[in-house]
């Protein structure tokens, strides 16, 4: 009876695993919609404020901010990985970790430094492991990206390509497609493209109906140059604010899934063991009648 009492353990313990993964899969499924909310009511702020921008400074054509300034040649970048803080997400982090890796090491081999800002404990354990120079992190981001905790980690870069120590700035993070696909994602930040094109868009059609809007203009004040300056600074802090919203809407996605999969394999095992324990059971019984009728005949 002691392979009965194992297997009967086994069960149990199962069973308690599977009623873990079924309440976070549910969780999960509830934070999934608040966070795919939030990342699409954060898409129009960064879409007019580049309208804006792009028409004040198609009207100002002599001046270039230096966002926008293109370096001939990169010696030095610098990257924002976005992961999550907790894991059992399926691969999400997995999958951003490996096109990081792999951008990292083709920087390396043209003799450009790279120095890293981590958003997510995932993306800061990972940048120390593999020794890349960490300028400054934020972790524990919770459920909302807060986007004065970011604007403190990612002014490090902003700061370090006007100064000219990078020449670049890029973005990697989960692009949320929907809920069973999730992109990994590495977006140039800075320079900022001529015509402010979406990173986060692959169509063209947001494109087309920016450069159709060209011919609008504003009264503002103090003067263009000053609006500019804020315009493209509230826009950059925009777009990394929507790459940690696409990176959490991603995580909750994951997550649901994988545990929905880990819910549906521990159901698949308890049944099996369900099976063997019945055939071991059935088998005991057997023996044991086996046992009494041969007492019976030998007496």
């Amino acid at each position: 009876m002691a392979g009965i009492k194992e297997i009967r353990t086994k069960i149990k313990s199962v069973q308690n695993t599977r009623k873990i993964t079924k309440a976070m899969e549910m969780v999960a499924a509830s934070k999934m919609r608040k966070a795919q909310d939030r990342m699409r009511m954060g898409r129009p702020y960064a879409t007019k404020v580049r309208a804006i921008a792009a028409h004040l400074m198609q009207a100002n054509p002599d001046y270039t901010h230096p966002y926008m300034v293109e370096r001939p040649k990169l010696s030095s970048v610098g990257v924002v990985l976005v992961t999550t803080d907790k894991g059992l997400c399926g691969g999400l982090n997995t999958n951003i970790s490996r096109l990081v890796l792999a951008r990292i090491k083709e920087f390396e081999q043209q003799g450009v430094r790279v120095q890293a800002t981590a958003l997510g404990s995932k993306g800061l354990g990972l940048l120390n492991r593999v020794g890349v120079n960490v300028v400054s992190s934020e972790v524990q981001l919770g459920d909302a990206p807060n986007l004065e905790r970011l604007i403190g980690a990612i002014k490090v870069q902003l700061d370090d390509f006007i100064d000219g120590k990078v020449d670049a700035v890029y973005v990697a993070t989960s692009r949320f497609v929907n809920t069973m696909k999730q992109d990994p994602s590495f977006i140039r930040l800075l320079p900022l493209p001529s015509g402010l094109e979406d990173p986060f868009q692959t169509g063209s059609q947001d494109e087309d109906a920016l450069q159709s809007q060209y011919g609008w203009d504003y009264l503002y004040e103090p003067d263009s140059q000053t609006v500019i300056d804020e315009l493209l600074l509230r826009y950059v802090e925009g777009l990394v604010y929507q790459a940690v919203a696409e990176n959490m809407a991603s995580e909750q996605s994951a997550r649901m899934v994988a545990m929905k999969a880990a819910s549906d394999n521990a159901k698949k095992v308890i049944g099996d063991l369900q099976l063997v324990y019945n055939k071991t059971r059935q088998a005991a019984i057997t023996k044991e009648i086996s046992e009494i009728v041969g007492g019976a005949a030998a007496v």
